[in-house]
Formats: structure tokens, C-alpha cells, sequence
């Protein structure tokens, strides 16, 4: 697949690739989460899986939106920025496209990408770029519903039955080690806190964490909350993903690749 239109823009522009790892993170959990559209435990949950993901796919196009306008080309959009860049060009974080599993492990993602997410926004809607404060601020809004949604399936699932905490268990076990990625700042996202778009991760890592913690408890799961050290050598907001993002991609661009400027 090639991408002719976006080989002739400069995406490190700051504050270009923040804006992608923003709205990238939130596109790819996006469509992870919408697979299960028909597919909820429950008619009810499904359509509220369904609508988390539509809010994501909202923040995705608000972030998208806003970098086109950066790059101010009439050629690009949110369109291209989402369908016509290949995966190393996407700067997502890992766990937003790993395998959705069974419905502890989605829970657990949204939950730990809610959180951090929260808390993020929080601090966003303070910076000096009164655009992304202004999304940050909407986003906010689902986000916090996103959280107590995804916090109560915890719950559920942590303090339920032992089938239920042994799944939530494995679903830790299979995510955790990339929730570091978190709270470790790329370059881009020092050099857009040097234009006044910061955000404090070492705050955003002792909040969250206690955050974590506290759930936790309360769902009766006793486990290790250290963050991982070791390097996976994956690092999705440099580009370097699983082979799970190519996957969706193929998936998600089809249309878009096969018929450029499509329309309904």
C-alpha cells in the first residue's frame, strides 16, 4: 500500500505527532472495541461497548481534524491522516491494539486506557494550545463515562465469581507489561511541552497508579502493580507496533486504499 499524497508532508512538525499519537491511540482501541458490536454478553452491554466506541472514533476525528488544519494542505484531511498511513507511521500506544481476548481482557484495556486517559485530559485542558484544551475538554466529558463504565466491569468481574477474577487475572497477565509506555515521554512529547502543550507523566504515573491500586481492591484482586522495566522492544509511539496493528489496518483502510476519495 502506498501513501504518494503524505510522502510529500513533514508529520514531525511539532505539534504534528502528538496530535497523531493522540488521535491514533484513540482510532485503533476505537475500532478494537467496535469488533464487539454484536458480539456483548448482554444486548445492553453491547450497545454500550458499541457507543464508547463511537466516542473514541469522535476523538480520533477532533485530533485528526486539528493536525490537518497544522499541516494546511488541501489535500489532506482526517481521511488521509487515518486511512492513508502505514503502521509505522501510527504512533498508538501498544496495548490499544492488542487482541480484544474475551471480555475481561477489552474491560481491563478500556479500564487501564480510561484512566490514564482521565487524567490526561485533565491536565490538557490547561495547556497553552487553547484547541487541544478545547478538545480535551469535550473529550473529557465521555471519558469520564468511559472510566466508571469499564471500573464497574472490574468490579463485577474482580469481586465475582472465581471463573470471573481468574479471567480478569489473565487479562492482567497478558497487558500489564505494556501500561509503562504510559508514562515514559518521547521526544515529540518533551518537544510539545517546550511550546506549552505539557503534561507532568511522572504525576500522571503516581496518580494513575493510585488509582489502580485502590480499584483494585475493592474488586478483591491482590496483585503486583509494579510498573514494568524491562524493554518489550516495542514502542508504539515511536512507531514500533505488534504485527496485530497491520492486521487492523488491512482491515480498517481497505475501502479507503482500493477507491481514494470514495464517497457515500
Amino acid at each position: 500500500m502506498n501513501q504518494p499524497v503524505l510522502d510529500q508532508i513533514d508529520l514531525t512538525t511539532k505539534p504534528l505527532p502528538l496530535l497523531l499519537h493522540l488521535a491514533d491511540s484513540a482510532l485503533i482501541i476505537s475500532q478494537k472495541q467496535s469488533e464487539w458490536c454484536g458480539h456483548g454478553p448482554v444486548l445492553e452491554q453491547d450497545i454500550a461497548i458499541t457507543n464508547l466506541s463511537l466516542d473514541l472514533l469522535g476523538q480520533a476525528r477532533n485530533f485528526y481534524q486539528y493536525a490537518a488544519t497544522i499541516i494546511n494542505n488541501e489535500n489532506i484531511d482526517e481521511d488521509k491522516l487515518a486511512y492513508h498511513r502505514d503502521d509505522r507511521a501510527f504512533n498508538n500506544f501498544v496495548i490499544c491494539e492488542l487482541p480484544n481476548g474475551d471480555w475481561a481482557q477489552t474491560i481491563l484495556r478500556l479500564y487501564f486506557f480510561s484512566t490514564y486517559q482521565q487524567l490526561l485530559f485533565n491536565q490538557l485542558i490547561k495547556v497553552a494550545d487553547s484547541q487541544i484544551a478545547a478538545i480535551a475538554q469535550k473529550s473529557l466529558k465521555e471519558t469520564n463515562y468511559h472510566v466508571r463504565w469499564s471500573t464497574d466491569w472490574v468490579m463485577r468481574l474482580g469481586d465475582g465469581t472465581d471463573e470471573s477474577k481468574q479471567r480478569l487475572i489473565n487479562a492482567f497477565n497478558n497487558i500489564w507489561i505494556h501500561v509503562r509506555e504510559f508514562f515514559e515521554p518521547t521526544n515529540y512529547e518533551l518537544a510539545a511541552a517546550d511550546d506549552g502543550i505539557y503534561y507532568n507523566t511522572a504525576l500522571l504515573k503516581e496518580k494513575w497508579l493510585n488509582q489502580i491500586q485502590q480499584d483494585f481492591e475493592t474488586a478483591t484482586l491482590d496483585l503486583d502493580l509494579t510498573i514494568p522495566t524491562h524493554w518489550t522492544g516495542l514502542n508504539g509511539k515511536q512507531g514500533i507496533h505488534t504485527e496485530h496493528l497491520g492486521f487492523i489496518l488491512a482491515e480498517m483502510q481497505h475501502l479507503q486504499r482500493v477507491h481514494p476519495n470514495a464517497q457515500w
